[in-house]
């Protein structure tokens, strides 16, 4: 008999997700505050709960890729309760990119109610999550984690264990930081390459055997019509937005300040994509992360 998974966000990464659930032969029943979404969950093989009482009605495995900390504690804790409501013998996975202070708090609640739990924020964007190739950051105890592999292996290609509750979303913080660091610093490259007479396509060719190499340089070109099948050669759409590269970045700037760590360059990062989404005469927070290229293009005057 297929296990159960109850699921809950259906987004633009949770669809995907959900979908290789069941074509890894388990059971998803889905709920989303969105009909749409949630239509779009059961073409992909997935059952619609019409509440969140009637998901969790025999799961196994409890996860959730939700848009804050906020909504995240309100499903589990101050809400809807999932936590008074779920069979104790479920496993309950938060994919939810949120602070950390949020994760530690559904964790110390599912503990006092002898629930299993963990935090597994990704990385690897709808790419990944379509593809199966999602890199996933948990947090909590260590079985509780490798009994997760069970789910998370047909959503991912990298399943770590980052520490206690919380340690998952730390974890994530500091990635999604360094990633939004270098993906300035290669767009701000290319455009002065650019500007001083270099092809973009030949400059990211020996960067890329030189020691400016990078995830960016390599993966994800930001330079118009470098690289196929990235969102900056297709006017920067279905990607990792702005506003969700500014909302990681908010999470480790707030994870800075209650360790009271020195982060100068992601502070400066946090600032440059504050400044770009607002640039020009609409707002760019829907646009890929990519399209920080323009921001120097705009300096140059190109």
């Amino acid at each position: 008999m297929a296990k159960r998974i109850a699921f809950f966000g259906l987004g633009n990464m949770g669809i995907p997700m959900a979908a290789n659930l069941v074509k890894a032969g388990f059971e998803v029943c889905a709920f989303d505050l969105l009909s749409a979404s949630v239509q779009k969950a059961v073409e992909s093989g997935c059952s619609a709960a019409g509440s969140e009482k009637e998901a969790l009605a025999g799961a196994d495995f409890v996860i959730s890729m939700l848009p804050n900390g906020a909504i995240a504690e309100s499903l589990y804790i101050d809400g809807t309760g999932l936590l008074d409501l779920v069979h104790p013998s479920a496993l309950i996975i938060d994919c939810s990119t949120i602070a950390a202070s949020s994760s530690r708090r559904i964790g110390e609640e599912a503990k006092k109610r002898h629930i299993r739990a963990i935090d597994a924020p990704v990385s690897g964007g709808v790419g990944g999550a379509e593809g199966g190739t999602l890199a996933f950051m948990c947090g909590g105890e260590a079985a509780d984690v490798e009994a997760a592999k069970e789910v998370l292996g047909p959503m991912g290609a990298n399943i770590f264990h980052a520490g206690p509750a919380g340690a998952g979303q730390v974890a994530k913080a500091c990635n999604n930081m360094l990633l939004a660091v270098h993906m300035i610093g290669t767009a701000e490259a290319l455009q002065l390459g650019v500007d001083n007479g270099l092809d973009p396509k030949a400059l990211s060719e020996i960067m890329l055997k030189s020691s400016g190499c990078n995830w960016s340089l390599e993966k994800y070109n930001p330079y118009p019509g470098v690289m196929d099948g990235v969102p900056a050669s297709r006017d920067y759409t279905g990607g990792f937005m702005v506003k969700l590269m500014q909302k990681d970045l908010g999470l480790a700037m707030e994870a800075a300040l209650q360790s009271k760590s020195s982060t100068p360059m992601g502070a400066l990062a946090n600032s440059l994509y504050g400044l770009h989404e607002q640039s020009g005469n609409e707002s760019k927070a829907g646009l890929d992360f990519s399209s920080i290229l323009q921001m120097f293009q705009q300096t140059s005057g190109e």
